[in-house]
């Protein structure tokens, strides 16, 4: 389990790569971006705040809880924080098991999980003015279907 609360933008193929190993069968990942629309207006900069400490502990459990569903054999979480523009990366989860299904499953649970369950709040900039993105209906049912 690598977990990484951040202002640096990373290297999707690096990080992926980092998890190639002799007894791995499947990586499945994820690249979330900044969108230019956030609704009727478009987005020229996102600001995502967190809670140190709390945050990277939300996400080891999201992680570990994970690991104890299927048999994982590494796991790379990177999210940003801070300013961000369009088409910046927020986050990476890449998963690596023997299996796809379980590289697949693992790595969807850990995305479904984190947007609700940790600790993070987006703030959009639009042409008129600044406004905090609310948690949706959709990623809640998402994360629930895995209770």
């Amino acid at each position: 389990m690598n977990i990484s609360v951040q202002q640096e933008d990373f290297d999707p193929g690096a990080e992926i790569e980092q998890l190639r190993q002799a007894n791995v069968g499947a990586i499945a990942s994820f690249v979330g971006v900044v969108r230019d629309t956030g609704g009727d207006a478009a987005v020229s900069g996102m600001t995502l705040e967190h809670y140190p400490g709390m945050t990277e502990k939300a996400l080891a459990g999201i992680v570990a809880e994970a690991e104890a569903r299927w048999p994982l054999v590494g796991v790379r979480l990177i999210h940003r924080i801070g300013r961000l523009a369009p088409a910046d990366r927020i986050v990476l989860v890449a998963v690596s098991s023997a299996h796809r299904a379980a590289a697949f499953a693992a790595c969807e649970f850990i995305m479904d999980r984190l947007k609700t369950d940790a600790p993070f709040w987006k703030k959009e900039t639009t042409p008129e003015g600044e406004r905090w993105v609310a948690a949706k209906d959709s990623d809640r049912q998402a994360a629930e279907r895995w209770c």
